[in-house]
């Protein structure tokens, strides 16, 4: 099997063209990465609506001279954001947070051209059902360019910021489109499948982590992490002080900053427990092929949890709270990793 690679059903007998789909994919995860770290930034800065316009091709340049800075800065004057709560933003402030969303579209622009180029090489030197998996990741590529545009129309006319619903699913696609990269990147590697671990234990787990960043969107989206910075309790007790436990198994819970505050640090603390069960699956039955990468786990998680204490205590302090979304790239994708290893032969991504 030195000589073959298999993708999904299909063998391909060059070991240079698997070479070239192994850097291109591994540019693309980094390139995906950096965007969602930007994205992060964007939202952290307050930047996302400064750019009104869905322009796909004419955007792809910024402001070439005053009169084209300003046309941008009065479209941006239209809305509520400016009108409410920028309303004496000079040109000069606005230009800071414009470049932050041009920076965050542009990217977007650059991983749609840098997908589909490689991949209709890819496809002439293949063929279309050899690289199915990676049409379906353009599609959601694709498909995301629209989320985005989606999510910050939300916040033109009614209101001074984006949905928070909208935002989580802007963010959970990345995730996805990013996991879904790495996972056919493993499959390009040979690796070993160990078999070691329930798989559906680590599904799961992987499924609380995914569940963790909807909920991480909504602390951001709302500004959740503004509020009750203190920890291990919500000001004076383990529970809001401002809400009724009732509450949380109320249809508007996720309306409720201090509500999904509260579910966004509970839900880390059920991770951490799901997390322990694996690690002491691992060490108590000697799964050697897993160690490596339950320590890996184990560490990234850790470090996410304190991240995000650090988030809380420091009222979201703007970069406090992008290293904790930076961390969450490496959990999402260490856990995917075992994921990998462990996975049955028929769970085919």
């Amino acid at each position: 099997m030195n000589n073959y690679y298999i993708y999904p059903n299909m063998y391909i007998e060059n070991n240079q063209l698997k070479k070239y789909l192994s850097i291109w994919l591994v540019s693309m995860f980094w390139i995906i990465a950096l965007m969602i770290i930007v994205g992060g930034l964007t939202r952290l800065t307050d930047s996302g609506l400064s750019i009104t316009t869905w322009e796909l091709f004419v955007g792809f340049l910024p402001p070439m001279n005053p009169e084209e800075w300003q046309n941008y800065f009065n479209l941006y004057k239209e809305i509520p954001e400016y009108k409410i709560q920028n309303y004496s933003m000079t040109l000069s402030e606005f230009k800071i947070i414009f470049w932050w969303e041009w920076a965050h579209r542009f990217l977007g622009r650059l991983i749609g051209i840098s997908f589909l180029l490689p991949l209709i090489y890819f496809t002439f030197k293949l063929n279309f059902k050899k690289l199915t998996a990676l049409y379906l990741i353009f599609f959601l590529i694709c498909f995301q360019g629209f989320l985005g545009w989606y999510m910050v129309s939300s916040g033109l006319v009614d209101r001074i910021d984006v949905s928070h619903y909208r935002l989580s699913i802007h963010l959970l696609m990345a995730f996805i489109i990013l996991s879904l990269i790495y996972w056919n990147y493993l499959k390009l590697k040979n690796l070993n499948i160990s078999r070691e671990i329930n798989n559906y234990l680590t599904f799961f787990f992987v499924f609380l982590i995914f569940f963790q960043i909807v909920i991480g969107a909504f602390v951001s989206g709302m500004d959740a992490g503004q509020i009750y910075n203190s920890w291990p309790l919500m000001g004076n007790n383990y529970f809001p002080d401002d809400n009724e436990i009732k509450n949380l198994f109320n249809i508007n819970a996720f309306n409720d900053p201090s509500l999904v505050q509260f579910i966004h640090r509970n839900l880390a603390y059920l991770i951490l427990f799901v997390y322990l069960i694996i690690f002491f699956q691992v060490y108590y039955n000697k799964l050697n092929n897993s160690k490596v990468s339950i320590n890996v786990i184990g560490f990234l998680l850790i470090l996410q949890i304190v991240l995000g204490i650090l988030t809380i205590l420091n009222g979201a302090q703007i970069y406090i709270a992008s290293m904790h979304q930076i961390s969450s790239i490496f959990l999402v994708t260490s856990s995917i990793y075992l994921l990998f290893i462990n996975r049955k032969t028929s769970l085919q991504l």
